[in-house]
């Protein structure tokens, strides 16, 4: 592997021990195949990586991020850009084929890919059918970097609009940090109350950090 040009090292790597073998920049270095005069394909991996806080900024950049980096062409920001909305609809491909719990980790999986890296708090939810299968997926609210006015009865007529039998809550902590607040809490009981009346159950309610998804019905706070 050593005799390889430094570009091709990580696609022999990949195919050799498979893909997890491989370091952030290097799978970034394979989908943006070239590097530019003066900067090897895996510095500009790494610089990508850096502009946006690792994998999960970029994960959630979209086409007018991609463009703000110096280096990225049309066909490099096209091939990122294809990568991330493939995983984001995978992820939704599962949850709406499946009940929602079948497959818990896939439903942390699915809010941190589309709000770990939010640098505004927002508040979104999952409405789900009979079978707790994902109907919608809707960011309702946004706020400043510390707090978002949720309006109950905005959330109760989407619910209605859609059938939803049931919703799973998520909002985002820029901070990083997952750990509820009791605003979060009171927030929770307010919509808990507000969607009983129209017959919609509150599964649970995450709050996603960086790398940290914490979930209200496991601590026991529904």
């Amino acid at each position: 592997m050593k005799n390889l040009p430094p570009d091709a090292r990580p696609r022999e790597k990949l195919l050799a021990l498979g893909p997890a073998a491989l370091a952030d920049a290097e799978l970034v270095a394979l989908l943006l195949r070239t590097g530019l005069k003066g900067t090897p394909v895996l510095t500009l991996a790494q610089q990508v990586l850096d502009a946006f806080g690792g994998t999960a900024g970029l994960l959630h950049a979209d086409a007018a991020d991609l463009k703000r980096i110096k280096g990225l062409g049309p066909a490099k920001r096209a091939e990122l850009a294809a990568v991330v909305e493939l995983a984001r609809r995978s992820l939704r491909q599962r949850l709406a084929e499946r009940p929602a719990f079948d497959s818990p980790g896939a439903v942390r999986d699915y809010l941190q890919l589309q709000l770990a890296a939010q640098q505004r708090e927002v508040f979104a939810v999952l409405f789900l059918d009979a079978q707790h299968r994902l109907l919608s997926f809707d960011e309702m609210f946004r706020g400043t970097l510390a707090q978002t006015s949720v309006y109950p009865r905005e959330v109760v007529r989407r619910a209605m609009a859609l059938n939803a039998a049931a919703v799973i809550l998520a909002h985002n902590h820029p901070s990083g940090v997952a750990e509820p607040s009791r605003a979060d809490e009171f927030l929770t009981q307010s919509l808990k109350s507000a969607l009983a009346l129209v017959d919609v159950r509150v599964l649970d309610h995450f709050v996603i950090g960086q790398g940290q998804v914490v979930s209200f019905a496991e601590r026991g706070l529904l």
